[in-house]
């Protein structure tokens, strides 16, 4: 069956005629001509990204899927590619309500009506790998139930394997394939949809998520952990608008600029703040709460694909971009250089050049007119050619940068991205690095120190004891190092000494019968 699989994929590569991605500057040589001939029968539009596109969603859901991953990844693929594929939609039609009764009674192992008092057996969405539908529990809570796909944890895991195939010919046969990285591609695009399916872990990442915004600033629903399962997610039904539906926003009476410098605002506090951001920020997966207390709040979605940021991944973004607003194009080198995002040996001159000719014309420009998650792109893309692999985690910032850029101007068109992240990273480095900072660790070390305060004595005395014994036993080995000395010095002069009567006793000899 994986076979027969195989070869369909094969078939589609052929019939779109993507083996102009095995030939260098799209120049065929004589195996791609001889080939084209062979083939003549095939038609297809000339531009290879739209057969690329077309061919992914020929072969199905899980490739669209690997497709979209595809589009963020424009450190590593051509902009024509790249813009191409982002064009890729996950229509999936749904699944039949009886598999969707099957899997819920297998993961709870009670009939449905146990279970939820209602269900709409239509779904409210539906996606490569699961659907979700509206339900009610019998406590009264309007919930939102989430559920995978039949078997699609074997149709994943089996063209995911035959992804990797594909990847390893494209890497042995194509020019690019070593700067590509496909295996790395597919390595990246498993790493993700395992993610999904467990639908535990995503329920996880939506709770996380709600605690970081318990301040209600970003409203996340609330999961149900005892109505949720691998193959089972409940939660929190939201009611909300659709954020692209600005018509109907300005009916309610919200304000869309200040919308849109809200939804900056609470990005930037995912990312930096918090170091846990939700990566799929696509207007699908935002609504607006158009009435009640929350009024013009926003309500996220989808929690399958989140981003984190270390510490020092949080720092280095910071100072790049603090840098770029002063134009300080040495200092964006040098971070680049200290982060590791560029080899230690670059040469920071050649580097601080490759970024003044980025940025330069970006800032002859109006502020307004500045694209920040193009900017971003640009500077990936010129590191690139500096040897570096943008790690998978910036990747996921810059096309979330993206998302947030292209919603926040279509709320409002005058929004300036760059003014209004300015005065968020100015405070959040000034805590990282200035005396808000030095509060902030005391903070965060003053319960283990109020904890560990009648241990103090007894650890400082363990510390003197141990550093005596440490200075005896240093005095003991430096004694025996000493007396090796000496004994090492006594030898020698003793050899010497044993060498000089030889030489004596020789000398005598040969006197004696000289004479």
């Amino acid at each position: 069956m994986h076979w027969i699989r195989f070869f369909h994929i094969i078939g589609m590569l052929i019939w779109y005629r993507l083996d102009i991605f095995f030939v260098r500057d799209n120049q065929p040589g004589l195996g791609s001509r001889l080939l084209n001939g062979l083939l003549f029968w095939r038609h297809a539009p000339e531009k290879r990204a739209v057969r690329l596109r077309l061919a992914l969603e020929k072969l199905g859901p899980i490739f669209v899927k690997f497709g979209q991953m595809l589009s963020t990844r424009r450190d590593l693929l051509p902009p024509d590619v790249a813009d191409e594929l982002t064009k890729l939609q996950d229509q999936v039609p749904p699944f039949a309500y009886a598999e969707v009764e099957r899997i819920i009674e297998q993961a709870f192992d009670a009939p449905l009506t146990t279970v939820y008092a209602e269900f709409n057996a239509v779904p409210v969405a539906s996606a490569s790998v699961a659907q979700v539908h509206f339900a009610k529990l019998h406590s009264g809570e309007q919930v939102a139930v989430k559920v995978l796909r039949p078997n699609i944890a074997a149709i994943i895991h089996r063209d995911i394997a035959l992804l990797r195939t594909l990847a390893w010919w494209v890497k042995k046969l194509s020019r690019e394939g070593r700067r590509l990285k496909p295996d790395e591609m597919v390595d990246e695009f498993a790493r993700h949809t395992e993610h999904e399916l467990d639908l535990t872990l995503e329920a996880a990442q939506c709770a996380q998520l709600g605690r970081n915004f318990s301040d209600r600033r970003l409203l996340v629903p609330t999961v149900y952990w005892d109505y949720s399962r691998k193959q089972v997610m409940t939660m929190q039904r939201m009611f909300g608008t659709p954020v692209r539906e600005t018509a109907t926003l300005q009916a309610y009476g919200i304000n869309l600029t200040q919308l849109a410098h809200e939804g900056v605002e609470v990005f930037f506090t995912q990312v930096f703040r918090d170091g846990f951001f939700h990566a799929d920020m696509h207007p699908g997966n935002i609504q607006v709460v158009t009435e009640g207390p929350d009024k013009g709040k926003f309500i996220a979605l989808d929690f399958g694909i989140m981003g984190s940021l270390t510490p020092t991944d949080q720092y280095y973004l910071a100072r790049n971009f603090l840098a770029f607003f002063n134009r300080d194009y040495r200092d964006v080198a040098v971070a680049h250089i200290e982060s590791g995002w560029v080899p230690a040996d670059t040469n920071v001159e050649a580097l601080e050049t490759a970024v003044r000719a980025i940025c330069e014309p970006i800032f002859e420009k109006p502020l307004k007119e500045i694209s920040f998650g193009r900017t971003l792109l640009s500077l990936f893309q010129m590191s690139r050619r500096f040897g570096v692999n943008i790690q998978p985690q910036l990747i996921m910032l810059q096309k979330t940068l993206l998302n947030i850029e292209g919603l926040g101007r279509e709320l409002d068109p005058n929004i300036d991205l760059w003014q209004s992240a300015k005065p968020f990273l100015k405070r959040w480095m000034s805590e990282q690095i200035g005396w808000r900072s030095l509060l902030k660790s005391a903070k965060r070390e003053l319960p283990y120190v109020l904890a560990h305060a009648a241990e103090m004595p007894r650890l400082l005395e363990q510390y003197l004891r141990n550093q005596s014994e440490l200075a005896k036993q240093q005095t003991h080995i430096d004694t025996l190092l000493n007396s090796q000395h000496k004994q090492a010095t006594w030898q020698k002069w003793a050899t010497m000494a044993i060498l000089v009567l030889v030489l004596l006793q020789f000398a005598s000899l040969f006197l004696l019968f000289t004479h």
